[in-house]
């Protein structure tokens, strides 16, 4: 079997300034792009945040909805660390934006909103009461974590290839890609409110070697 976190370290000792998740925001025109050593700080900020702030125990639940992002691959990081699942029914929920204006998530125990914005920083308009915002809660977390339960995997099958892709992190076939960069040398161009015409110029300044598109 295998864990998330030595997969990740064995990557933090080859090459821990190569390019680890490039992203693009094609409505806003944003691009946040984080080394292999960039990404494991904030997995190990994440990891704490969801023990700490968000009280989760190893075999616990939580719901994450949110659009194909950046954070998605850190919550994916981090949740696989401290030996969570993912579950729309679990009392904690992480929501963006638009979960909370159309109130999804807002029913749960808990509930912690992203606000997806360039850099995590948080919202500018206050939450609801009881809405925890990510932006507040990430910055004060320790960028070392130690993980006690962290979830076993099979081995993935090591991807070295630089991919662009616009599936959602945090689905079975995003996963899956995850993973096997973690475990290769590869790394990953991610897309969202992807427009046709503009992909062709992310590949090539990208320089990527693959694509794989959502389907459906």
């Amino acid at each position: 079997m295998a864990n998330f976190p030595d997969l990740l370290a064995r990557r933090l000792a080859a090459d821990p300034g190569q390019p680890f998740v490039t992203f693009y925001d094609d409505a806003s025109g944003e691009r946040t792009e984080l080394s292999v050593q960039t990404y494991s700080n904030w997995v190990s900020k994440t990891a704490n945040l969801f023990a700490d702030e968000l009280m989760l125990d190893p075999g616990d639940d939580l719901r994450i909805d949110l659009p194909p992002h950046w954070l998605g691959v850190v919550f994916l990081g981090g949740l696989l660390s401290c030996g969570l699942g993912l579950d729309d029914g679990a009392p904690v929920a992480i929501v963006g934006p638009d979960g909370v204006s159309g109130g999804a998530g807002l029913g749960v125990a808990t509930t912690m909103a992203c606000s997806l914005r360039p850099f995590a920083v948080r919202f500018a308009e206050p939450l609801p009461p009881g809405v925890l915002d990510h932006g507040v809660l990430w910055a004060g977390q320790s960028d070392v974590f130690s993980p006690i339960e962290p979830t076993e995997l099979d081995p993935p099958t090591a991807d070295d290839r630089r991919v662009i892709t616009d599936l959602n992190p945090l689905s079975a076939e995003g996963r899956e890609l995850v993973l096997g960069l973690v475990a290769g040398s590869g790394s990953l161009v991610l897309v969202t409110n992807s427009d046709d015409g503009k992909w062709p110029a992310h590949s090539q300044s990208e320089r990527v070697t693959a694509a794989v598109r959502a389907t459906g």
